[in-house]
């Protein structure tokens, strides 16, 4: 059997490079050699020959997390060279990203997700009358950024112009929302338009994090994670619904992981990634794995619902 002509995309420019390369590097080792002839770009180096080799390409995986890698731009050019690639548009890519457009896209679909407010860079902000209008405690975040990179839980008035600072330097726009504090779920959901929701997962941050932060996320042993997830039959159901409905309400396809909260039986909606990661410690394989897919068999999956749905797209645009 021909080989498919893979290209690995991992690195990137964002805050999350690392995180990125090192996926890159656990994907590579789980992909099946036998069935791909694999070629690694890293985007901030590398695009100009990743054009050059695209008539030469079957078929690429994106991972690269953040801006410039999870936001559409990547997705756009691989669009352009004709390349079919795992997860998410360009469409469903900028707006997952953009926390405020998915939260605004989450409440037109009945998503569940917290109350809130954004604000731009050139706005008069009063925490006064933000405190007052969401009481405390808070959570302030960049509209567009990953891994929790420039988030604060604020439970003091006074804490709160220092997190508004810090969501500034990591992006134009914040959300200012509600902090709820309960059990902390993902659920992840595989497919193009006939969708799986995958087992879920609770997670444990460990002492000294207060919430599923960078550290968190990243460092072997900082948290415990659980799946199938301490919760009963039903409860798991409504996890799997709803996360199959924010994927749905953000236009997505292939892949994505929803993570929510749960908190006096009420489940919320924290946010989509649309492409998870895909370290030793990630969630979305270790769910996966549950489901019954190895890491390589996973991989196998995504490339093939990438070239499925290039293909239909294709066919789309030349009627």
């Amino acid at each position: 059997m021909k080989k498919i002509r893979l290209a690995l995309l991992s690195g990137g420019v964002s805050s999350e490079r690392e995180v990125s390369l090192n996926s890159g590097k656990q994907v590579l080792g789980a992909l099946n050699k036998d069935k791909y002839d694999i070629a690694l770009y890293d985007p901030k180096t590398d695009l100009k020959q990743l054009v050059i080799d695209a008539d030469k390409i079957d078929a690429a995986l994106i991972i690269l997390h953040g801006p410039f890698g999870e936001d559409g731009t990547v997705q756009g050019l691989l669009d352009l060279l004709d390349i079919p690639y795992q997860g998410a548009g360009v469409l469903g890519s900028a707006m997952a990203m953009n926390k405020l457009v998915a939260k605004r896209l989450y409440d037109g679909a009945g998503v569940p997700t917290p109350s809130y407010l954004s604000f731009s860079m050139n706005e008069k902000i009063e925490p006064s009358k933000i405190v007052t209008a969401l009481d405390l405690p808070l959570v302030v975040k960049p509209a567009c950024a990953g891994s929790s990179v420039g988030m604060t839980i604020v439970k003091d008035e006074s804490d709160l112009g220092d997190a508004i600072n810090l969501g500034f330097e990591h992006d134009d726009t914040i959300i200012i929302e509600k902090y709820i504090k309960g059990i902390e779920l993902t659920c992840g959901v595989l497919g193009n338009d006939t969708l799986q929701a995958l087992p879920v997962i609770e997670i444990i941050p460990g002492e000294g994090h207060e919430f599923f932060d960078y550290t968190a996320k990243y460092v072997a042993g900082a948290t415990e994670e659980i799946c199938p997830a301490r919760i009963d039959e039903n409860t798991t159901k409504k996890v799997q619904k709803i996360a199959v409905k924010a994927h749905q309400a953000l236009f997505l396809k292939g892949y994505s992981r929803t993570d929510l909260i749960l908190c006096n039986n009420e489940l919320t909606v924290l946010e989509t990634n649309t492409i998870p990661g895909m370290t030793a410690t990630s969630l979305y394989p270790q769910s996966a794995q549950v489901a019954g897919y190895s890491f390589t068999e996973l991989m196998d999956k995504l490339i093939h619902l990438s070239i499925k749905e290039h293909t239909k797209q294709k066919l789309r645009r030349s009627t």
